[in-house]
């Protein structure tokens, strides 16, 4: 692992928008938000293990993430809508040690699913992996059951790029590559 300089003062700096939503770091006022999103077993059935977090562990959740901004420079952001600061969901980065590629991944509150908040999010963060982060190739690690999120995956220029195992199950990798 390399020392990344800045990294707190990136933590500090990140708000982006785009044309319906505001994309910024985790404050605590999206605990409750957060934690219904993640209580709901409809929307966990294909995200990480498929299992619901507690008030608690979404807090951690939270933690790790903002701890994930200032370990790498880059992570997780809440979405908002820019109209009224509702809060809609989660889009960025997932690179944690031991993780087998750099993802971008999303969840939107089931309130605002169809609305398209996830593309509009993930292609944002696709953007930002290229421009700002260089990177070459995103991935987003999907199972193959989540119809919706595969869709936001082929809408944003993504491609199947093969299969692996991933806590306990099959996902699709989707990837993106950059020249």
């Amino acid at each position: 692992m390399t020392d990344r300089p800045g990294a707190a003062a990136l933590v500090q700096a990140e708000t982006h928008e785009t044309a319906r939503l505001r994309l910024r770091l985790y404050a605590e006022r999206d605990l409750d938000p957060l934690a219904a999103i993640y209580g709901d077993a409809a929307q966990m059935l294909h995200i990480g293990e498929g299992k619901v977090l507690s008030r608690a562990e979404t807090w951690r959740a939270i933690a790790a993430s903002l701890g994930h901004w200032a370990l790498r420079g880059y992570g997780m952001w809440a979405i908002e809508l820019k109209a009224t600061g509702a809060f809609v969901g989660r889009a960025g980065f997932i690179d944690p040690e031991g993780w087998p590629e750099f993802e971008l991944g999303w969840q939107v509150a089931r309130e605002h699913w169809g609305q398209g908040y996830a593309p509009e999010a993930a292609a944002f963060a696709l953007d930002f992996a290229r421009t700002r982060l260089g990177r070459k190739r995103v991935v987003s690690l999907i199972r193959p059951g989540n119809a919706p999120s595969i869709r936001v995956a082929e809408k944003i220029g993504m491609a199947p790029d093969g299969r692996i195992e991933l806590l306990g199950g099959p996902v699709i990798r989707y990837a993106a590559r950059f020249p």
